[in-house]
């Protein structure tokens, strides 16, 4: 079969893209998300995950693989909950207040001091997922960003964030889903020994 010279030049410079990206990450951030996210699984501290579009798909992906597929031996398993993921829940704070507050409401009496809150936003500009962090902070929950493009407002806001060095958003969304299982991975691996976290709890 005769190959489509057209459609290549477009497969090659979308994965050239993200390959690019995936080399600009900051790995240093990186290895602060995954630490902060151990250190929450030996304290018992939830794991609250929210976004929008595809970032809210991510963030329900997220929030299971860290339940599940970061599960090990000899580890406690790590109480994460996406603000998703409950319709009901969700379209009701958007009918009765506003969709800026969606996740500020799914939050309240669940997010409390020492809590993660993991905002997933590409554009770092999304109002519900700024609201979102704002919330958690006043309540003194870590918070953590995963964005794109320069980082927008989310970048000045959280106290970790993962920018993706991308300006497309489909690029941003892939690289964010590989994140989440470069960090559960990573936290299902990690010998418990590298963390001295076991006493911390």
């Amino acid at each position: 079969m005769k190959g489509n010279p057209a459609l290549s030049q477009l497969i090659t410079s979308y994965t050239g893209g993200i390959m690019k990206a995936i080399q600009g990450l900051p790995l240093a951030e990186l290895e602060r998300v995954i630490l902060r996210l151990e250190e929450a699984r030996w304290k018992g501290q939830r794991v609250f995950t929210c976004g929008n579009g595809g970032s809210a798909i991510t963030a329900v992906h997220f929030a299971a693989d860290l339940q599940k597929g970061a599960m090990a031996e000899g580890k406690p398993v790590i109480d994460s909950e996406c603000l998703c993921d409950n319709i009901a829940r969700f379209s009701a704070w958007a009918n009765d207040t506003s969709y800026e507050d969606v996740f500020v409401g799914a939050m309240k009496s669940k997010v409390k001091e020492g809590s993660v809150l993991i905002a997933i936003s590409g554009s770092g500009n999304s109002a519900n997922v700024l609201n979102a962090v704002k919330a958690a902070r006043a309540l003194g929950a870590t918070t953590i960003g995963f964005t794109g493009f320069d980082g927008g407002k989310l970048k000045t806001l959280v106290d970790i964030c993962i920018i993706v060095p991308s300006r497309s958003m489909e690029q941003i969304e892939d690289i964010h889903l590989l994140l989440c299982h470069l960090i559960t991975n990573c936290l299902r691996n990690m010998p418990v020994k590298d963390l001295a976290l076991r006493g911390r709890r």
